[in-house]
């Protein structure tokens, strides 16, 4: 008799044990499916591999996007300097300037303007991959030469 109550007893634990598993894995199954629309496992797995197919497309998207920017920005001004001077050392002063505009590839102009009391000169010089098209003054070369250590290309 001893011996059934005893087998009575472990199979009464067992079965609390597995009501307690069952109970707690379906709260687990539960929260699988909330805020879902799916009936089961299935429908679960289906829309997450949707969700991880538009993000990938969203990925290929941007690192297009990125690419895209990249290359516009290599191609936009990205050095700007400027060295002011006097060229008439008897008349004014530092008035003068040359400014070079260039972008990473090294294409850009130099501007330079010269000043005195009866006239303002201004002189544009295009520059591709870092070299003047046009033959530069002193300060156009400095502030060309600026320019290009700025951008990292000696």
């Amino acid at each position: 008799m001893d011996t059934q109550i005893l087998i009575i007893s472990i199979l009464g634990l067992v079965i609390v044990f597995l009501v307690i598993f069952i109970v707690r894995f379906e709260r687990k199954f539960k929260n699988i499916f909330a805020g879902t629309e799916a009936k089961d496992l299935e429908n679960v797995i289906h829309i997450i591999h949707k969700h991880v197919e538009h993000l990938k497309n969203n990925q290929d998207a941007v690192g297009k996007d990125i690419e895209v920017i990249n290359n516009r920005l290599a191609k936009s001004v990205r050095s700007i300097e400027t060295v002011r001077f006097n060229p008439f050392p008897d008349a004014g002063g530092n008035q003068s300037f040359a400014i070079a505009l260039v972008n990473d590839e090294g294409d850009g102009v130099v501007l330079s303007s010269l000043y005195a009391r009866d006239r303002m000169s201004i002189f544009a010089k295009p520059v591709e991959k870092g070299n003047p098209l046009h033959e530069l003054t002193i300060e156009e070369q400095e502030v060309l030469s600026k320019s290009k250590n700025k951008n990292g290309k000696k």
